[in-house]
C-alpha cells in the first residue's frame, strides 16, 4: 500500500505595497486609499488552495498627503467626513477567523475610527492563487458594513453633499494581497 504525505499548510504574508481599501458612503464619498503608504500586517495559512486561517492586521493614515487617495465624484472631502485633522488612522486587527466553506469566511475584529474602537464582524472572501513573474500570490477580499454614527462619523451637510444626505452604513472594501 502505497502512502501519500500530507501536504503542508502555507503560510503567506500580506505584500502592503499591492493591498488597499475602498471606502464608499452612499450618495457622498468614494475614496481609494492605496497600500504603499499605509501599514499592512498579516497572514493567512493555505492547505490545497483553502484558507484554514487567516490574521489580518492594518492601519490608514488617511492625512498622509503622500498617500494616493483618489476621491471620485464626490463634493465632500473624505477628510472633512473623517475629521483627519484630530483623527488621522483608521485601524483594524483581527481577532478570530472563521471558515463556513470554501466560498464563506468571517474575519471578527476591532475595528477604530475617530478613536473608538469596536468589534465588527467582515465577510471574507479567497479570491485565488496565481503566480506573477514567479511569485506565487494569493488575492484575499474583505467586504463589510459598518454604521457610521457607532464610530460619530454625523457630518451630513447639506451644503457639503450638494442637497443629498450621506447614507446610514459605510462599505469597507480591502483588496489583500499575499505572497509566499
Amino acid at each position: 500500500m502505497k502512502t501519500t504525505l500530507p501536504i503542508p499548510t502555507t503560510k503567506w504574508t500580506i505584500d502592503s505595497n499591492q493591498s488597499d481599501v475602498l471606502i464608499k458612503a452612499r450618495h457622498s464619498i468614494i475614496a481609494f486609499i492605496a497600500g504603499s503608504n499605509n501599514k499592512f500586517k498579516g497572514h493567512i495559512d493555505i492547505h490545497e488552495d483553502v484558507i484554514e486561517d487567516a490574521s489580518i492586521e492594518f492601519c490608514l493614515d488617511v492625512k498622509n498627503t503622500e498617500t494616493k487617495l483618489e476621491q471620485m465624484d464626490t463634493p465632500l472631502q473624505l477628510n472633512d467626513f473623517l475629521d483627519s485633522n484630530q483623527f488621522p488612522y483608521i485601524s483594524f486587527k483581527s481577532s478570530s477567523f472563521q471558515k463556513i466553506n470554501n466560498n464563506i469566511n468571517f474575519l471578527k475584529g476591532k475595528l477604530t475610527i475617530h478613536n473608538i474602537t469596536k468589534e465588527v464582524e467582515l465577510e471574507a472572501e479567497f479570491i485565488g492563487i496565481r503566480t506573477y513573474e514567479g511569485v506565487k500570490k494569493a488575492v484575499f477580499e474583505v467586504i463589510g458594513q459598518i454604521n457610521r454614527k457607532d464610530f460619530k462619523l454625523n457630518f451630513n451637510s447639506y451644503h457639503y453633499t450638494g442637497g443629498l444626505s450621506l447614507g446610514q452604513d459605510i462599505k469597507l472594501i480591502a483588496n489583500l494581497e499575499f505572497s509566499v
